[in-house]
């Protein structure tokens, strides 16, 4: 066995350690997670952060908060802006489909992340398991909205219209600029260039788990703590094609959040909205 087929199957087998560790597989099939193709296909994804994940969305399903799905997306807000850390995988195929520069909020640090928030005008990202729902088209074209599934540590996501759009600030060119990606008002943001298509493949009830090592999320989080989830591979959609979520019309009521009608009073926005796109704060 060469050397990097060793350090592949070691990682793999530190994120299994990871799932297995609190989430028992129960009598019945055995796991089948395609991890040593997950792991040889998400460079620079720790192993521990990629067990994390599967065991969160696992556990998620077993108690059905999440429909079936093929797909997880993982950010891994312990890695400076600078880096990809936005990965979109296909767990059944073990396949990379997204690896992405990603943005976090304004309030959470400069390149680094270190402060996060379930809180309303906090501008901060927040950490933990969502569920993706549906798409509008606001101040920052058609944006995605994630659903928070941890209460009092992202249950509020709607409410603070966390979602997933597009930003100027975030590429290249901006980071050899300042340094860093511009910050949010604690959205993940992408690149404009790859917003849509990431969009267009997460949409509509698949899981999205933000991480970052904060102690008490880690002991606490009602998902990395599950004592009977079915981590048995994901069935696929039916032949019908399409998710088993709801369709957007059947998503959670607008009235929890109104992400198109922006986050300040409009005559704010139009005073500073410029100054803020500069400096890559929106």
């Amino acid at each position: 066995m060469s050397a990097r087929a060793r350090h592949l199957r070691t990682r793999a087998c530190a994120a299994l350690a990871v799932l297995l560790v609190a989430v028992p597989v129960a009598a019945g099939p055995p796991l089948s997670h395609p991890l040593e193709s997950l792991v040889a296909a998400t460079p620079g994804l720790d192993a521990k952060v990629l067990g994390l994940a599967l065991r969160a969305s696992a556990c998620a399903r077993s108690q059905g908060a999440l429909p079936e799905s093929d797909l997880l997306t993982v950010i891994d807000y312990s890695r400076p802006s600078t880096e990809p850390r936005l990965y979109v995988l296909d767990v059944t195929r073990g396949a990379l489909l997204h690896r992405e520069l990603v943005a976090h909020g304004k309030y959470s640090g400069a390149n680094r992340t270190r402060l996060f928030s379930n809180e309303p005008g906090s501008r901060r990202s927040s950490i933990g398991l969502f569920v993706t729902r549906d798409t509008y088209v606001g101040r920052h074209g058609r944006s995605l909205r994630l659903d928070g599934l941890e209460p009092g540590v992202n249950d509020r996501a709607l409410e603070r219209a966390i979602v997933v759009h597009g930003a100027s600030y975030v590429g290249p060119r901006f980071i050899a600029k300042h340094g860093r990606l511009g910050r949010s008002w604690g959205c993940p943001a992408l690149a404009p260039e790859v917003a849509q298509r990431v969009i267009d493949v997460i949409r509509d009830g698949t899981p999205v788990f933000a991480y970052y090592p904060d102690r008490d999320w880690l002991a606490r989080s009602p998902y990395l703590g599950c004592k009977e989830a079915d981590t048995s591979r994901p069935t696929r959609a039916s032949a019908e094609g399409g998710r088993s979520e709801p369709k957007a019309s059947e998503g959670p009521p607008r009235s929890r959040a109104k992400p198109s009608e922006g986050r300040q009073p409009e005559r704010e926005r139009s005073a500073s909205a410029k100054a803020r796109q500069v400096a890559g704060e929106s």
